[in-house]
């Protein structure tokens, strides 16, 4: 037995030594090659996330491949620190566990939202959208969100069946396993909507050399649009088995409502009087 705790022992002192040699950066030449490890070893044991804000006081915010555990609040300490009085000061962790990206809400005073439910723990997929104070967060990046979307694509046409390889839709990347965000975006089951998803819309850049009463004015109208669609945001109800968002009548005609004015205004646009 005590010959069996000290050999125990010795393999805890050499993993000990070895996360020393990574963390102080000490040439391997100084100690034996067996306790050597490389960062290569240690950091292959992590997983790596990008969180997107898209409201709130922080908004327009990417972090990319932040290490796990990530933590989020209000307080200095946090891997992301938002400027938000409604987030708690240590809110929630998100942390790696069985191949699996799981968020926990750490007894905050305002709560965690997914997808507009409650939740205290939750299994995050590409393309969640994370609710704390009045902030709210993408899970995922733009490839990541793409590729989730080009499987539930697959998925759907799997599923209405009868369709030769001929007539089934291909993204920009497919034989790569990656797939365009804009493309899978405006991708619709319909075929009379499939030449539009083949020449998908891409990101307009904003117009140079504005006035500074032009760029206020501008800055007004997308803050408009922006506070619109927050609405529908959290109003939204996802089915987490499906997969599918279901929008209450009366956002339906909010969005509606939000259409009609950017057709006016793009009318108004191109045919000034």
């Amino acid at each position: 037995m005590k010959v069996h705790l000290a050999a125990q022992s010795l393999r805890f002192c050499a993993l000990l030594a070895k996360l020393f040699l990574v963390g102080h950066n000490i040439r391997g030449s100084q100690l034996p090659r067996h306790l050597i490890a490389s960062r290569a070893e240690i950091h292959k044991f992590m997983a790596y996330i990008t969180l997107r804000i898209i409201d709130g006081a922080d908004r327009g915010a990417v972090y990319e491949r932040l290490e796990t555990p990530v933590s989020i609040g209000r307080e200095e300490g946090n891997t992301l620190q938002l400027k938000d009085d409604r987030v708690s000061r240590f809110h929630l962790k998100i942390q790696e566990d069985h191949n699996k990206i799981v968020l926990t809400d750490l007894e905050s005073t305002n709560g965690t939202r997914v997808n507009g439910e409650d939740i205290h723990l939750r299994i995050l997929r590409h393309g969640d959208m994370i609710q704390v104070g009045r902030s709210v967060i993408i899970y995922g990046s733009e490839s990541q969100i793409a590729v989730r979307l080009a499987a539930l694509r697959k998925q759907q046409e799997e599923k209405e069946g009868n369709q030769s390889d001929d007539d089934r839709t291909n993204g920009p990347n497919d034989h790569e396993g990656e797939s365009s965000l804009e493309f899978e975006l405006n991708w619709n089951a319909q075929q009379d909507d499939l030449q539009a998803a083949i020449y998908s819309l891409q990101p307009p850049e904003l117009p140079e050399r504005l006035s500074p009463a032009q760029a206020a004015q501008l800055a007004e109208l997308m803050d408009y649009v922006h506070i619109r669609i927050r609405h529908l945001l959290v109003s939204v109800e996802v089915n987490e088995r499906t997969e599918n968002v279901v929008l209450e009548m009366r956002e339906w005609q909010n969005l509606l409502d939000l259409q009609s004015r950017l057709a006016m205004l793009l009318r108004s646009i191109g045919e000034p009087e």
